[in-house]
């Protein structure tokens, strides 16, 4: 069915549906092993990104900043950051900084690049130190007045396959695939390696934060937390025999790109695999690369899911839903919910691509009533927009506890950020299991949600 489009009508953003693109680099980064975030901006913007961080994943993240005072703002940060430089690589001796821009240091027009050039051939000459160790360092530009945090995570991405990946042009590529994920969860990279390696051969997953941003205790602090993708599997993506990319960026952000336009390794762009269709291209798509049939274990997790479909359809067919968060997710929850005969009401992104809305019409099959398509959206026009559809449930990050409790009806939380709840970076959204986990949760809330109208309740429904 045809989505219509519906704009706030006012400017001013009230409770935004997005956050910072640092934020996002910032996370994409601690899934690279041994490597630092460095923000090249004021103290703040990584004590905000430690805070979103940490609150969602329950573990501690470390942000370096090159911590911009006045001074700073009006001469430039070029010291600070050559200062933050040697002081990173001299107290974590990681194996690699990525440096990350902020809104400030764009504004005043620092040249980052050229910065790190003029460090490296500091360090080069030894003038930096003996004592220093010599990481990667890469780039990323991510101010937050362009774009939100699946920006940033996706140029965090891009930037260090760009610095990293290496491969001469006529060499024939090996038996291993590249999977670029988006911004998913840490039980989400889990699942995907645990695909990827049923099919039993060479992989490279970017960015991997399944150890690093939810790992066992430790018994004394670590400054660089095990797991990430290793440099040298980064280094290997240009020699794969293909790249699968989940997430559609744009063109000048998607890493799978390039290593096609550099190297030739074929590119295959998908929606996350939420979903019985999604996860059947997934399969599909990994299938064609290795040249392997499907392994048993996920026809068989297909045949679980599309039982509880049968079981549950009851429950769900029909209902009514309001979906939000970055347009990646957004668009697999609607493919999901379309899938299940749920319809979406309401698409809602922080974002503006200006191809949501063609992303949605393609995706939403079934349903006979127009999507209402919010992008650039925040949650006061959202909730404006909302009061008007007769939704039955809301699936998002915790900060749609703010539609919840003023609709009252109950909120699924997924995706990214979840606050209020333990757990939320151990929710399995992607592949089959994650799809019937999604499916669970929605019939359970709608039952809950029919338990607690009624005066006498229900033991069966």
């Amino acid at each position: 069915m045809s989505t219509a489009v519906k704009a706030p009508a006012f400017v001013s953003t009230r409770n935004a549906c997005k956050l910072c693109a640092p934020l996002g680099a910032g996370i994409a980064l601690r899934g690279i092993a041994g490597c630092i975030p460095l923000i090249h901006g004021s103290q703040g913007c990584a004590t905000y990104i430690r805070r979103y961080g940490i609150s969602h994943f329950r573990e501690p993240i470390d942000i370096a900043s090159s911590n911009f005072t006045e001074s700073s703002a009006i001469f430039g940060g070029r010291d600070n950051l050559f200062t933050a430089l040697d002081n990173v690589s001299r107290a974590y001796r990681p194996a690699a900084i990525g440096v990350t821009s902020t809104c400030l240091s764009e504004t005043i027009g620092e040249d980052v690049p050229m910065y790190l050039k003029q460090y490296e051939a500091e360090r080069a000459r030894g003038s930096r130190g003996k004592d220093s160790a010599e990481p990667v360092i890469f780039y990323a530009s991510t101010p937050s007045y362009r774009g939100t945090h699946i920006d940033g995570f996706y140029e965090a991405i891009c930037a260090a396959v760009k610095k990293m990946a290496e491969c001469p042009r006529d060499a024939d590529p090996v038996g291993r695939i590249n999977l670029i994920s988006g911004f998913v969860s840490a039980e989400d990279l889990r699942e995907l390696h645990a695909v990827l390696q049923s099919f039993t051969l060479p992989y490279t997953l970017l960015p991997d934060y399944s150890e690093s941003l939810d790992g066992p205790s430790w018994e004394t602090y670590r400054k660089l937390p095990a797991g990430g993708t290793r440099l040298t599997d980064i280094a290997e993506m240009g020699k794969s025999a293909g790249t699968v990319f989940l997430g559609f960026p744009p063109p000048e952000k998607n890493a799978g790109m390039y290593l096609e336009k550099e190297f030739g390794v074929k590119n295959y762009n998908l929606d996350l695999p939420v979903g019985i269709e999604k996860n059947d291209r997934l399969f599909a798509a990994i299938s064609e690369i290795s040249g392997r049939k499907i392994p048993e274990r996920w026809t068989n997790e297909r045949g679980r899911l599309v039982d509880a479909y049968i079981d549950g359809h009851k429950y769900v067919g029909g209902k009514r839903a309001i979906i939000y968060g970055e347009e990646d997710f957004v668009v697999a929850l609607a493919s999901f919910l379309d899938e299940i005969g749920v319809i979406p009401v309401m698409a809602a992104a922080g974002s503006f691509s200006g191809a949501f809305h063609g992303r949605l019409q393609s995706v939403i099959q079934n349903s006979r009533e127009e999507t209402v398509v919010l992008d650039n959206a925040d949650f006061a026009s959202m909730l404006e927009t909302a009061r008007e559809l007769g939704a039955d449930f809301i699936m998002g990050s915790s900060k749609g506890l703010y539609l919840s409790r003023n609709l009252k009806i109950p909120l699924v939380r997924c995706g990214f950020p979840i606050h209020d709840r333990i757990g939320g970076q151990r929710i399995l959204h992607l592949g089959y299991r994650g799809t019937l986990y999604l499916f669970d949760l929605v019939c359970n809330a709608l039952m809950e949600a029919k338990q607690n109208e009624h005066e006498a309740g229900y033991t069966y429904i």
